[in-house]
């Protein structure tokens, strides 16, 4: 495992890391607590020392899963939550400082931690992120010792470039894979140049760059890829990274035809991630041990030929790029 600086905040963390909205929500049936437990550990065996979480995911519970497990693990771990999901509506009044130190001190008990290493805004309304309070709240929160660092999740490449502007934002968690290539644009450049880390996640669009689904592959009815196609539930670029699901399907198809049928498709979309030295670290989801390993072995793995990253670049051109470029 190869291990890179998120940003500000100093950390030195595995570049493969884990994210744990498998461990509970919208991933079709949640794991139990001793697969999670496995799931967990295996990641920490392969030198995983950086943990995605949320209050939400799994109705708070994998945060407590989250926390039992850094109990156990023999390295300093370092964990990323999230807050503000909770929220419902989920609309721009609703988002008040008092409401929100409510959430960090509630993860706080969850995880069984003093500070909390690293929060993160969970994809707020646009609006929130031009409202200095919301930020400034943070800030007290650190001088009180209940934080380290105050980071962001987004949707909108707008969002990101607004919260770089404020001091106090560490990291910036976006959406980054070979189906969603602007945030490397306008983004990533000026995140290097304010030393704010960035976080990659969905970085297998929903699992399409693993290879193993066809346009018959069915999903569970809990699980987000059925019932949040069209962005009924949240914003659909969380599911297949916005892409019409049949049109993925073709383009992973067409990416088969160029990298040939021994190349291991997960940890090429990995690898492309991290080809970009803004990239902080990948945070791929994993429902078991098999995965993590799989997932985890991308780190060893050789950069991408420069001939297959220009074949990469026209299948996103030409398949992908009319349909989610500008959206987000």
């Amino acid at each position: 495992m190869k291990y890179r600086t998120l940003g500000k905040t100093g950390f030195e963390i595995s570049e493969i890391s884990l994210g744990t909205w498998q461990l509970g929500g919208k991933w079709g049936q949640s794991l139990d607590a001793e697969t999670a437990q496995k799931t967990l550990e295996e990641a920490f065996a392969n030198g995983v020392n950086f943990i995605d979480t949320a209050d939400v995911y799994k109705d708070t519970e994998s945060e407590i899963e989250v926390g039992k497990a850094i109990k156990k693990a023999d390295q300093r771990i370092y964990v990323a939550t999230k807050c503000g999901r909770q929220i419902n509506p989920h609309i721009n009044e609703n988002y008040t400082p008092k409401a929100l130190r409510g959430y960090v001190e509630d993860s706080l008990k969850r995880l069984d931690v003093d500070v909390l290493d690293l929060v993160q805004l969970h994809c707020p309304p646009t609006e929130v992120y031009y409202r200095p309070e919301i930020f400034g709240e943070f800030e007290k929160l650190k001088e009180e010792g209940k934080i380290l660092n105050l980071g962001v999740s987004i949707e909108k490449i707008e969002e990101g470039l607004k919260a770089i502007e404020y001091e106090n934002v560490t990291t910036i968690q976006v959406i980054y894979n070979m189906f969603r290539q602007r945030p490397h644009e306008e983004l990533f450049p000026k995140a290097q140049k304010n030393n704010v880390g960035i976080i990659v996640r969905v970085p297998l669009a929903s699992g399409l760059l693993t290879g193993k689904f066809s346009k018959d592959t069915t999903f569970d009815e809990k699980d987000h890829r059925n019932f949040n196609r069209e962005g009924k539930f949240f914003d659909v670029g969380e599911t297949f990274s916005g892409i019409p699901y049949e049109t993925g399907v073709e383009a992973v198809e067409r990416l088969k035809e160029v990298v040939g049928p021994n190349t291991n498709l997960v940890q090429l979309a990995l690898r492309w991630t991290l080809m970009r030295d803004e990239v902080s670290v990948g945070i791929p989801g994993a429902s078991s041990d098999k995965h993590v390993k799989s997932n985890c072995d991308a780190s060893e793995t050789p950069p991408i030929a420069d001939e297959i990253m220009s074949e990469i670049d026209n299948i996103y051109e030409e398949m992908i790029k009319p349909h989610v470029h500008q959206r987000w």
